[in-house]
């Protein structure tokens, strides 16, 4: 399989004659271990070597395929697989695909990924699993059967890939996809009264409408909208998360009000709301540092389409983060684009919660 002009073909070359193989005007010799193949090996521990004379050609280790970029009529191109790469170095050629896919947003809806028979490389879950991404990039969306609270077909959005990886007290060494809803999947208070004791592991959204473990019996965020989609492969993972608030602490709005979060804990977690820094890249109304924990860095998707910030598609929502802002309230993101702290009461802020998955 190869890429040309950016777009995936899939295709097992039969040698004919001569050196090269026709394929439309692309023409293709294979070599493994200095001799003639029909086909482009399977994936190994190979040194690959790609020269497609005036285009530009880069094999790509984690779809294991040729991408040609600049291609010209008649283009080409040899491709040299040498034994004997080091499991190290194979490592460093996954890893730096995996940025590049980090670093770039595509949009594609990969729904029939998650649908494949297990036993298919490119199932959805095979993909992470194997820590290849062969074909997962950020912005990439897998439709849901099920709709949110406002009757809407919930879209889940890959936000980031390998975010978390060796975070944790106990480190998360599972290579994983970090998952958000396009949209919030409904409306609900942090709090049924104004106020953020006990932090944000204090508060009712952490306790009750997010859910705390996998079952189906039960209609927290959780069971109600994440399981029925993914299951066994929400990975359980360690955070640490705000666990008390002192209302005479100083914060970010100057000490009027007063109020911040001043203690954490870690904490066995399959979703939570994001902080500041996971959507802006920076802490804005955070009250603390307790407020941050490991959501010290920026989603990528939020890096490469900050609209998805506030919006999606043509539609705009206000929705709630982790982060204590002051005694009564917690921060959010509202829908006109402004970073705010709002009443722990407020019932119509949405809930937009991230998780991962393996």
């Amino acid at each position: 399989m190869f890429w040309g002009g950016g777009i995936l073909v899939s295709r097992i070359y039969n040698y004919t004659q001569g050196k090269y193989q026709n394929f439309e005007n692309y023409k293709l010799a294979i070599m493994v271990d200095d001799e003639k193949v029909k086909s482009i090996p399977n994936r190994g521990y190979y040194k690959v070597d790609v020269d497609c004379g005036e285009s530009i050609g880069k094999w790509d280790y984690n779809a294991w395929s040729l991408k040609i970029d600049e291609i010209k009529e008649g283009t080409k191109c040899d491709i040299k697989f040498t034994s004997g790469l080091d499991k190290s170095e194979y490592q460093e050629y996954l890893n730096a695909g995996v940025n590049a896919r980090r670093n770039t947003y595509r949009g594609k809806n990969i729904t029939e990924y998650k649908n494949l028979p297990p036993e298919d490389k490119m199932n959805l879950y095979n993909q992470i699993e194997n820590c290849t991404f062969e074909d997962i990039y950020v912005g990439d969306y897998i439709e849901s059967t099920q709709t949110d609270s406002e009757n809407r077909k919930i879209i889940w959005l890959i936000a980031d890939i390998n975010n978390y990886l060796y975070s944790g007290d106990t480190a998360l060494d599972k290579c994983h996809a970090t998952i958000i809803p396009a949209y919030p999947l409904m409306n609900a208070p942090m709090n049924s009264s104004s106020t953020t004791a006990g932090g944000y592991k204090g508060s009712e959204m952490y306790k009750e409408t997010l859910g705390t473990a996998i079952d189906t019996t039960k209609q927290d965020i959780l069971n109600k909208y994440i399981a029925p989609d993914f299951d066994n492969h929400i990975i359980q993972y360690r955070n640490l998360v705000s666990s008390a608030t002192e209302t005479n602490r100083s914060n970010q709005f100057g000490g009027l009000p007063n109020g911040a979060s001043s203690g954490w804990a870690w904490e066995e977690r399959y979703l939570d709301l994001m902080s500041e820094v996971n959507v802006y890249g920076s802490t804005i109304w955070s009250s603390s540092g307790y407020d941050i924990g490991i959501d010290n860095r920026q989603y990528a998707i939020f890096k490469l389409k900050p609209e998805f910030i506030n919006s999606y598609g043509t539609t705009r929502f206000t929705w709630w983060l982790k982060a204590v802002t002051y005694s009564e309230g917690f921060a959010r993101v509202d829908s006109r684009g402004v970073a705010a702290g709002y009443s722990a009461a407020f019932a119509s802020n949405g809930i937009r919660p991230r998780f991962l998955i393996d």
